[in-house]
Protein backbone atom coordinates (compact mmCIF):
# COMPACT_ATOMS: atom_id res chain seq x y z
CA UNK A 1 0.00 0.00 0.00
CA UNK A 2 1.50 3.19 -0.54
CA UNK A 3 1.61 6.30 1.10
CA UNK A 4 -1.60 7.99 -1.57
CA UNK A 5 -3.94 5.34 -0.52
CA UNK A 6 -3.28 6.15 3.18
CA UNK A 7 -2.74 10.19 2.96
CA UNK A 8 -7.03 10.58 2.22
CA UNK A 9 -10.15 12.32 3.48
CA UNK A 10 -8.66 15.37 5.05
CA UNK A 11 -9.64 16.28 8.72
CA UNK A 12 -12.88 13.69 8.27
CA UNK A 13 -14.54 13.24 11.44
CA UNK A 14 -17.79 11.75 11.79
CA UNK A 15 -20.86 13.71 11.69
CA UNK A 16 -21.98 12.76 15.01
CA UNK A 17 -18.41 13.66 16.79
CA UNK A 18 -18.84 17.06 15.40
CA UNK A 19 -22.06 17.31 16.83
CA UNK A 20 -21.35 16.00 19.96
CA UNK A 21 -18.49 18.91 19.96
CA UNK A 22 -20.81 21.61 19.10
CA UNK A 23 -22.95 20.92 21.93
CA UNK A 24 -20.11 20.55 24.43
CA UNK A 25 -18.49 23.78 23.52
CA UNK A 26 -22.13 25.58 23.53
CA UNK A 27 -22.28 24.80 27.36
CA UNK A 28 -19.03 25.57 28.42
CA UNK A 29 -16.85 28.59 29.86
CA UNK A 30 -13.15 29.03 29.36
CA UNK A 31 -11.20 30.44 31.60
CA UNK A 32 -6.81 31.03 31.54
CA UNK A 33 -4.40 29.55 34.05
CA UNK A 34 -2.05 32.53 35.44
CA UNK A 35 0.58 31.89 33.51
CA UNK A 36 -1.48 31.91 30.25
CA UNK A 37 0.01 35.78 29.87
CA UNK A 38 -1.67 35.89 26.40
CA UNK A 39 -4.21 34.11 24.72
CA UNK A 40 -2.65 32.51 21.34
CA UNK A 41 -3.84 33.95 18.62
CA UNK A 42 -4.17 31.15 16.97
CA UNK A 43 -5.92 29.46 19.97
CA UNK A 44 -4.07 26.66 20.63
CA UNK A 45 -3.53 26.94 24.14
CA UNK A 46 -5.01 24.36 26.30
CA UNK A 47 -8.62 25.57 28.01
CA UNK A 48 -9.45 25.47 31.72
CA UNK A 49 -12.39 23.73 32.11
CA UNK A 50 -13.59 22.75 35.16
CA UNK A 51 -11.71 20.31 37.42
CA UNK A 52 -12.02 16.80 35.96
CA UNK A 53 -12.47 15.06 32.52
CA UNK A 54 -11.43 16.26 28.77
CA UNK A 55 -13.52 18.40 26.58
CA UNK A 56 -14.04 17.54 22.32
CA UNK A 57 -14.34 20.66 20.62
CA UNK A 58 -15.31 21.68 17.25
CA UNK A 59 -12.52 21.81 14.92
CA UNK A 60 -11.02 25.65 15.20
CA UNK A 61 -8.24 26.86 14.05
CA UNK A 62 -6.68 23.61 14.45
CA UNK A 63 -7.67 22.62 17.44
CA UNK A 64 -9.60 19.22 17.37
CA UNK A 65 -9.47 17.97 21.16
CA UNK A 66 -8.61 19.74 23.93
CA UNK A 67 -7.55 18.56 27.38
CA UNK A 68 -9.05 20.08 30.41
CA UNK A 69 -6.81 21.02 33.12
CA UNK A 70 -7.98 21.30 37.28
CA UNK A 71 -8.40 24.56 38.31
CA UNK A 72 -6.43 26.13 41.34
CA UNK A 73 -6.68 28.85 43.45
CA UNK A 74 -4.20 31.05 43.30
CA UNK A 75 -1.63 31.97 46.30
CA UNK A 76 -2.98 35.31 47.64
CA UNK A 77 -1.00 38.49 46.67
CA UNK A 78 0.88 39.67 49.88
CA UNK A 79 1.58 42.95 47.77
CA UNK A 80 -1.68 43.67 47.52
CA UNK A 81 -3.66 42.20 50.42
CA UNK A 82 -3.61 42.61 54.12
CA UNK A 83 -2.54 39.40 55.82
CA UNK A 84 -4.76 40.46 58.54
CA UNK A 85 -7.72 40.75 56.60
CA UNK A 86 -10.87 38.38 55.62
CA UNK A 87 -10.06 38.47 52.25
CA UNK A 88 -6.59 37.38 52.79
CA UNK A 89 -7.72 34.73 54.98
CA UNK A 90 -10.67 33.39 52.33
CA UNK A 91 -8.00 33.85 49.48
CA UNK A 92 -5.75 31.89 51.69
CA UNK A 93 -8.23 28.98 52.80
CA UNK A 94 -9.18 28.56 48.84
CA UNK A 95 -5.61 28.24 47.95
CA UNK A 96 -4.77 25.53 50.63
CA UNK A 97 -8.13 23.28 49.79
CA UNK A 98 -6.98 23.41 46.09
CA UNK A 99 -3.29 22.31 47.24
CA UNK A 100 -4.93 19.77 49.60
CA UNK A 101 -7.18 18.87 47.14
CA UNK A 102 -4.07 17.67 44.39
CA UNK A 103 -2.34 16.44 47.10
CA UNK A 104 -4.90 13.63 47.77
CA UNK A 105 -5.22 12.34 44.50
CA UNK A 106 -4.22 8.85 43.56
CA UNK A 107 -0.56 8.66 43.20
CA UNK A 108 -0.06 5.43 40.80
CA UNK A 109 1.33 2.52 41.18
CA UNK A 110 4.88 4.14 41.48
CA UNK A 111 6.49 0.89 42.78
CA UNK A 112 5.57 -0.73 39.49
CA UNK A 113 7.30 1.84 37.61
CA UNK A 114 10.45 0.94 39.25
CA UNK A 115 11.87 -1.01 36.64
CA UNK A 116 11.34 2.13 33.99
CA UNK A 117 12.57 4.32 35.26
CA UNK A 118 15.63 2.86 36.80
CA UNK A 119 16.18 1.30 33.24
CA UNK A 120 15.40 4.77 31.40
CA UNK A 121 17.73 7.02 33.65
CA UNK A 122 20.62 4.47 33.07
CA UNK A 123 20.46 4.25 29.57
CA UNK A 124 19.82 7.59 28.97
CA UNK A 125 21.83 9.45 31.34
CA UNK A 126 25.02 6.42 31.01
CA UNK A 127 27.79 7.16 28.18
CA UNK A 128 27.97 11.30 28.23
CA UNK A 129 31.47 11.27 27.57
CA UNK A 130 31.38 13.79 30.20
CA UNK A 131 29.21 16.23 29.24
CA UNK A 132 26.02 17.36 30.79
CA UNK A 133 22.96 15.09 30.53
CA UNK A 134 19.78 15.39 31.33
CA UNK A 135 16.00 13.85 31.34
CA UNK A 136 12.98 13.62 32.51
CA UNK A 137 11.47 10.49 33.28
CA UNK A 138 8.30 11.04 33.95
CA UNK A 139 7.70 12.68 30.54
CA UNK A 140 9.43 9.66 28.91
CA UNK A 141 6.95 7.37 30.22
CA UNK A 142 3.72 9.58 29.33
CA UNK A 143 5.16 9.45 26.00
CA UNK A 144 5.70 6.14 25.79
CA UNK A 145 1.73 5.35 27.73
CA UNK A 146 0.63 7.43 24.64
CA UNK A 147 2.53 5.78 21.90
CA UNK A 148 0.88 2.66 23.30
CA UNK A 149 -2.71 3.83 22.79
CA UNK A 150 -1.65 4.44 19.10
CA UNK A 151 -0.34 0.67 18.67
CA UNK A 152 -1.92 -3.08 19.04
CA UNK A 153 -0.62 -6.57 19.63
CA UNK A 154 2.79 -6.73 19.62
CA UNK A 155 3.69 -2.99 18.79
CA UNK A 156 1.98 -2.21 21.95
CA UNK A 157 3.06 -4.91 24.02
CA UNK A 158 6.48 -4.05 23.90
CA UNK A 159 5.62 -0.66 25.33
CA UNK A 160 3.59 -2.12 28.31
CA UNK A 161 6.38 -4.46 29.26
CA UNK A 162 8.90 -1.48 29.54
CA UNK A 163 6.55 0.76 31.13
CA UNK A 164 5.23 -2.28 33.32
CA UNK A 165 1.31 -1.88 32.83
CA UNK A 166 -0.60 -5.38 32.38
CA UNK A 167 -3.04 -3.75 30.27
CA UNK A 168 -3.86 -1.32 28.56
CA UNK A 169 -7.10 0.01 30.76
CA UNK A 170 -4.39 -0.31 33.45
CA UNK A 171 -2.42 2.22 32.08
CA UNK A 172 -4.89 4.37 31.37
CA UNK A 173 -5.93 5.00 35.16
CA UNK A 174 -2.52 5.03 36.20
CA UNK A 175 -1.35 7.95 33.37
CA UNK A 176 -4.47 9.72 35.05
CA UNK A 177 -3.37 8.91 38.52
CA UNK A 178 -0.01 10.40 38.11
CA UNK A 179 -0.87 13.17 36.16
CA UNK A 180 -3.63 14.64 38.99
CA UNK A 181 -1.03 13.38 41.53
CA UNK A 182 1.72 16.10 39.89
CA UNK A 183 -0.53 19.45 38.74
CA UNK A 184 -0.24 21.90 40.28
CA UNK A 185 -0.73 25.39 39.15
CA UNK A 186 -1.49 27.95 42.16
CA UNK A 187 1.43 30.64 41.65
CA UNK A 188 3.41 29.81 43.86
CA UNK A 189 4.49 25.89 42.43
CA UNK A 190 4.19 25.20 38.83
CA UNK A 191 3.74 21.01 38.12
CA UNK A 192 2.21 20.53 34.69
CA UNK A 193 2.34 17.53 32.23
CA UNK A 194 1.50 18.41 28.76
CA UNK A 195 0.75 15.93 25.88
CA UNK A 196 -0.40 17.00 22.81
CA UNK A 197 -0.66 14.63 19.06
CA UNK A 198 0.01 17.15 16.03
CA UNK A 199 -2.28 15.56 12.85
CA UNK A 200 -1.63 15.49 9.33
CA UNK A 201 -4.90 16.26 7.46
CA UNK A 202 -4.34 14.29 4.93
CA UNK A 203 -5.08 11.34 7.55
CA UNK A 204 -8.33 10.05 8.80
CA UNK A 205 -7.74 9.56 12.07
CA UNK A 206 -10.40 7.41 14.66
CA UNK A 207 -11.49 10.02 16.83
CA UNK A 208 -12.34 7.77 19.76
CA UNK A 209 -8.43 7.08 20.43
CA UNK A 210 -7.82 11.18 20.29
CA UNK A 211 -11.21 11.43 23.28
CA UNK A 212 -9.76 8.31 25.20
CA UNK A 213 -6.18 10.78 25.19
CA UNK A 214 -7.76 13.93 25.98
CA UNK A 215 -9.55 11.95 28.64
CA UNK A 216 -7.10 9.92 30.24
CA UNK A 217 -3.85 11.41 28.95
CA UNK A 218 -4.97 15.11 29.17
CA UNK A 219 -3.65 14.97 25.71
CA UNK A 220 -5.04 18.23 23.31
CA UNK A 221 -5.54 16.92 19.56
CA UNK A 222 -4.14 19.53 16.26
CA UNK A 223 -4.77 19.41 12.78
CA UNK A 224 -3.40 21.25 10.31
CA UNK A 225 -0.70 21.10 7.13
CA UNK A 226 2.31 19.39 8.24
CA UNK A 227 5.64 21.53 6.50
CA UNK A 228 3.41 24.47 6.51
CA UNK A 229 4.86 27.43 8.32
CA UNK A 230 1.67 27.95 10.61
CA UNK A 231 1.58 24.36 11.87
CA UNK A 232 5.08 24.62 12.29
CA UNK A 233 5.05 28.11 14.25
CA UNK A 234 1.61 26.78 16.43
CA UNK A 235 4.07 23.62 17.24
CA UNK A 236 6.83 26.20 18.61
CA UNK A 237 4.01 28.22 20.47
CA UNK A 238 2.38 24.87 22.32
CA UNK A 239 6.16 23.79 23.44
CA UNK A 240 7.11 27.19 24.53
CA UNK A 241 4.25 27.56 26.02
CA UNK A 242 3.95 24.29 27.68
CA UNK A 243 7.55 24.84 28.91
CA UNK A 244 7.41 27.95 30.04
CA UNK A 245 9.84 28.90 27.79
CA UNK A 246 12.87 27.43 29.31
CA UNK A 247 13.45 25.48 25.69
CA UNK A 248 13.23 28.73 23.19
CA UNK A 249 16.29 27.92 21.69
CA UNK A 250 15.66 23.92 21.02
CA UNK A 251 11.62 24.60 20.00
CA UNK A 252 12.97 27.04 17.74
CA UNK A 253 14.13 24.28 15.40
CA UNK A 254 11.30 21.72 16.34
CA UNK A 255 9.23 21.37 12.55
CA UNK A 256 7.22 18.54 10.68
CA UNK A 257 7.93 18.27 7.39
CA UNK A 258 5.29 17.32 4.69
CA UNK A 259 6.12 13.61 5.36
CA UNK A 260 5.15 13.44 8.67
CA UNK A 261 1.77 11.55 9.52
CA UNK A 262 2.10 12.58 13.22
CA UNK A 263 3.63 13.99 15.78
CA UNK A 264 3.42 12.96 19.40
CA UNK A 265 4.61 15.59 22.51
CA UNK A 266 4.89 15.52 25.87
CA UNK A 267 5.95 18.17 27.91
CA UNK A 268 6.42 19.13 31.49
CA UNK A 269 7.22 21.99 32.70
CA UNK A 270 8.24 22.50 36.71
CA UNK A 271 8.95 25.55 38.80
CA UNK A 272 9.43 25.92 42.80
CA UNK A 273 10.80 28.19 45.48
CA UNK A 274 13.55 26.60 48.20
CA UNK A 275 12.32 26.45 51.18
CA UNK A 276 14.90 28.06 52.66
CA UNK A 277 16.36 30.50 50.07
CA UNK A 278 20.51 31.15 49.14
CA UNK A 279 21.68 34.57 49.87
CA UNK A 280 22.58 36.42 47.21
CA UNK A 281 24.94 38.47 49.07
CA UNK A 282 26.96 34.94 50.02
CA UNK A 283 27.13 34.19 46.18
CA UNK A 284 31.00 33.87 45.53
CA UNK A 285 33.32 32.44 42.59
CA UNK A 286 35.11 29.01 43.65
CA UNK A 287 36.51 26.23 41.85
CA UNK A 288 34.82 23.32 40.49
CA UNK A 289 36.60 20.45 39.03
CA UNK A 290 35.59 19.20 36.15
CA UNK A 291 36.78 15.98 33.89
CA UNK A 292 38.28 18.65 31.48
CA UNK A 293 39.92 20.85 33.80
CA UNK A 294 39.04 23.15 36.78
CA UNK A 295 36.44 25.83 36.12
CA UNK A 296 35.75 29.12 38.19
CA UNK A 297 32.09 29.32 39.00
CA UNK A 298 29.39 30.89 41.23
CA UNK A 299 28.44 28.76 44.26
CA UNK A 300 25.74 29.56 46.68
CA UNK A 301 25.92 28.98 50.20
CA UNK A 302 22.94 27.80 52.25
CA UNK A 303 22.35 27.07 56.05
CA UNK A 304 19.16 24.77 56.68
CA UNK A 305 17.87 21.81 58.78
CA UNK A 306 17.80 18.90 55.71
CA UNK A 307 18.07 15.80 55.75
CA UNK A 308 21.40 13.38 54.61
CA UNK A 309 21.52 9.99 53.42
CA UNK A 310 25.06 8.12 54.04
CA UNK A 311 25.44 5.79 51.01
CA UNK A 312 28.04 3.02 50.19
CA UNK A 313 29.63 5.09 46.70
CA UNK A 314 27.39 8.08 47.55
CA UNK A 315 26.61 11.00 49.74
CA UNK A 316 23.01 12.60 49.77
CA UNK A 317 21.51 15.61 51.02
CA UNK A 318 17.98 17.44 50.29
CA UNK A 319 17.36 21.06 49.72
CA UNK A 320 13.46 21.33 50.44
CA UNK A 321 11.01 23.13 48.25
CA UNK A 322 8.71 25.53 49.82
CA UNK A 323 4.94 25.20 50.58
CA UNK A 324 5.70 21.01 49.58
CA UNK A 325 6.53 21.96 46.17
CA UNK A 326 8.96 18.76 46.76
CA UNK A 327 12.74 18.30 47.06
CA UNK A 328 15.92 18.18 45.53
CA UNK A 329 18.13 15.92 45.79
CA UNK A 330 22.38 16.49 45.71
CA UNK A 331 24.00 13.31 45.15
CA UNK A 332 27.85 12.93 45.69
CA UNK A 333 30.55 10.67 45.14
CA UNK A 334 32.86 9.27 47.14
CA UNK A 335 36.13 10.09 46.66
CA UNK A 336 37.81 8.40 43.92
CA UNK A 337 33.90 6.98 42.52
CA UNK A 338 32.83 8.64 39.10
CA UNK A 339 29.55 10.11 38.59
CA UNK A 340 28.94 8.10 35.98
CA UNK A 341 29.62 5.07 37.81
CA UNK A 342 26.72 5.47 40.52
CA UNK A 343 24.38 5.31 37.76
CA UNK A 344 24.82 1.37 37.68
CA UNK A 345 25.12 0.85 41.19
CA UNK A 346 21.81 -1.28 42.43
CA UNK A 347 21.40 1.58 45.41
CA UNK A 348 21.51 4.38 43.69
CA UNK A 349 18.64 3.54 42.18
CA UNK A 350 17.11 2.91 45.00
CA UNK A 351 17.49 5.74 46.57
CA UNK A 352 16.23 8.14 44.12
CA UNK A 353 13.05 5.67 43.38
CA UNK A 354 12.58 4.25 46.90
CA UNK A 355 14.43 6.77 49.58
CA UNK A 356 16.54 4.20 50.03
CA UNK A 357 17.54 2.65 53.60
CA UNK A 358 15.47 4.33 56.16
CA UNK A 359 18.97 3.60 58.92
CA UNK A 360 20.92 5.53 56.21
CA UNK A 361 19.05 8.76 56.47
CA UNK A 362 19.54 11.40 59.69
CA UNK A 363 18.33 14.79 60.10
CA UNK A 364 21.28 17.88 60.08
CA UNK A 365 22.27 21.46 59.82
CA UNK A 366 23.01 21.24 56.46
CA UNK A 367 25.66 24.04 55.45
CA UNK A 368 25.24 23.30 51.60
CA UNK A 369 27.53 25.03 48.95
CA UNK A 370 26.32 24.33 45.09
CA UNK A 371 27.20 25.94 41.99
CA UNK A 372 24.57 27.50 40.38
CA UNK A 373 23.62 25.59 37.42
CA UNK A 374 22.06 26.00 33.69
CA UNK A 375 22.10 22.77 32.09
CA UNK A 376 20.19 21.80 28.85
CA UNK A 377 20.93 18.54 26.86
CA UNK A 378 19.25 16.74 23.65
CA UNK A 379 18.59 12.83 23.39
CA UNK A 380 18.16 10.49 20.62
CA UNK A 381 15.82 7.79 21.80
CA UNK A 382 15.64 5.52 19.24
CA UNK A 383 18.62 3.56 19.93
CA UNK A 384 18.09 3.35 23.47
CA UNK A 385 14.26 2.32 23.28
CA UNK A 386 15.15 -0.47 20.60
CA UNK A 387 17.93 -1.55 23.71
CA UNK A 388 14.99 -1.76 25.96
CA UNK A 389 13.17 -3.78 23.86
CA UNK A 390 10.90 -1.42 21.87
CA UNK A 391 11.56 -2.15 18.35
CA UNK A 392 8.31 -2.91 16.68
CA UNK A 393 7.38 0.71 15.76
CA UNK A 394 10.44 1.73 14.28
CA UNK A 395 10.02 -1.22 11.84
CA UNK A 396 7.39 -0.02 9.10
CA UNK A 397 6.50 -3.69 8.09
CA UNK A 398 6.32 -4.23 11.81
CA UNK A 399 4.70 -1.31 13.49
CA UNK A 400 0.81 -1.68 14.39
CA UNK A 401 -0.87 1.79 14.78
CA UNK A 402 -4.45 0.74 14.04
CA UNK A 403 -5.92 2.26 16.60
CA UNK A 404 -5.09 5.86 15.22
CA UNK A 405 -6.30 5.00 11.05
CA UNK A 406 -8.56 2.81 9.86
CA UNK A 407 -4.98 2.84 6.75
CA UNK A 408 -2.11 1.86 9.37
CA UNK A 409 -0.41 -0.10 7.09
CA UNK A 410 3.39 1.01 6.21
CA UNK A 411 3.54 3.73 9.46
CA UNK A 412 6.35 3.70 11.67
CA UNK A 413 8.48 6.06 14.03
CA UNK A 414 10.97 7.61 12.47
CA UNK A 415 12.21 10.14 14.84
CA UNK A 416 12.28 10.09 18.95
CA UNK A 417 13.69 12.26 20.69
CA UNK A 418 13.92 14.28 24.34
CA UNK A 419 15.19 17.47 25.56
CA UNK A 420 15.83 18.78 29.07
CA UNK A 421 16.91 21.87 30.73
CA UNK A 422 17.52 21.77 34.41
CA UNK A 423 18.23 25.79 36.37
CA UNK A 424 18.49 26.79 39.87
CA UNK A 425 19.53 29.65 41.70
CA UNK A 426 19.13 31.39 44.64
CA UNK A 427 15.10 31.19 45.04
CA UNK A 428 14.78 28.18 43.49
CA UNK A 429 14.25 25.59 40.37
CA UNK A 430 12.87 25.79 37.41
CA UNK A 431 13.35 22.97 34.81
CA UNK A 432 11.23 21.55 31.72
CA UNK A 433 11.46 18.76 29.28
CA UNK A 434 9.54 17.47 26.27
CA UNK A 435 9.65 14.64 24.37
CA UNK A 436 8.85 13.91 20.57
CA UNK A 437 7.56 10.95 18.45
CA UNK A 438 7.41 11.31 15.18
CA UNK A 439 5.10 8.97 12.60
CA UNK A 440 5.97 8.75 9.34
CA UNK A 441 4.42 6.20 6.21
CA UNK A 442 6.59 4.09 4.42
CA UNK A 443 7.93 5.15 0.73
CA UNK A 444 7.64 8.64 2.06
CA UNK A 445 9.61 9.68 -0.58
CA UNK A 446 8.81 12.57 -3.44
CA UNK A 447 7.59 11.17 -6.75
CA UNK A 448 9.76 10.75 -9.77
CA UNK A 449 8.67 13.81 -12.05
CA UNK A 450 8.25 11.88 -15.41
CA UNK A 451 6.79 12.36 -18.99
CA UNK A 452 4.97 10.13 -21.38
CA UNK A 453 4.06 11.13 -24.67
CA UNK A 454 1.55 8.24 -26.06
CA UNK A 455 2.60 9.18 -29.82
CA UNK A 456 2.40 5.49 -30.43
CA UNK A 457 0.10 2.41 -30.48
CA UNK A 458 -0.16 1.14 -26.57
CA UNK A 459 -2.30 -0.57 -24.45
CA UNK A 460 -5.25 -0.03 -22.07
CA UNK A 461 -7.19 -1.07 -19.26
CA UNK A 462 -10.25 -0.54 -17.34
CA UNK A 463 -10.00 -1.68 -13.65
CA UNK A 464 -12.84 -2.38 -11.44
CA UNK A 465 -13.16 -1.46 -7.52
CA UNK A 466 -12.34 -4.45 -6.79
CA UNK A 467 -9.02 -5.46 -9.05
CA UNK A 468 -11.33 -6.91 -11.55
CA UNK A 469 -10.19 -6.56 -15.09
CA UNK A 470 -13.70 -4.53 -16.98
CA UNK A 471 -11.57 -3.80 -20.11
CA UNK A 472 -8.42 -3.97 -21.83
CA UNK A 473 -7.55 -2.84 -25.24
CA UNK A 474 -4.81 -1.88 -27.47
CA UNK A 475 -4.76 1.28 -29.77
CA UNK A 476 -3.24 1.47 -32.85
CA UNK A 477 -5.31 3.95 -34.67
CA UNK A 478 -6.91 6.40 -32.25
Amino acid sequence: MNRYDLYRAIGEADDELLERSERKKRGRKHTRPWWAAAVLVIAIAVGVIGRTGAGVESVSAGAIVKASYPEMAPYPDETKMDINSEEYSRAYDAWWEDVRTQQMQETGDAEGLYEFFSAGIRQFLSENGGENKVCSPISLYLELSMLAELTDNESRQQILELIGADSIETLRAQVKAIWNAHYRDDGLTTSILANSLWLNEEISYKPSVLETLADSYYASSYQGTMGSNQFNQMLQDWLNEQTGGLLKEQVRGETLDSKTVLALVSAIYFQAQWGSEFNEEKTQPDTFYAPSGDIVCDFMHGYSMETYYGGGQFEAVSWELDNDGGTMWFLLPREGVSAESILSDEETMDFLLNGGDSERQKGVLLNLSVPKFDITSETDLREGLQKLGVTDVFDNSAADFSPLASQAEGIFVSQAKHNARVKIDEKGVSAAAYTEILLSGAAAQDPEEMEINLNRPFLFAIISTDGMPLFVGCVYQP
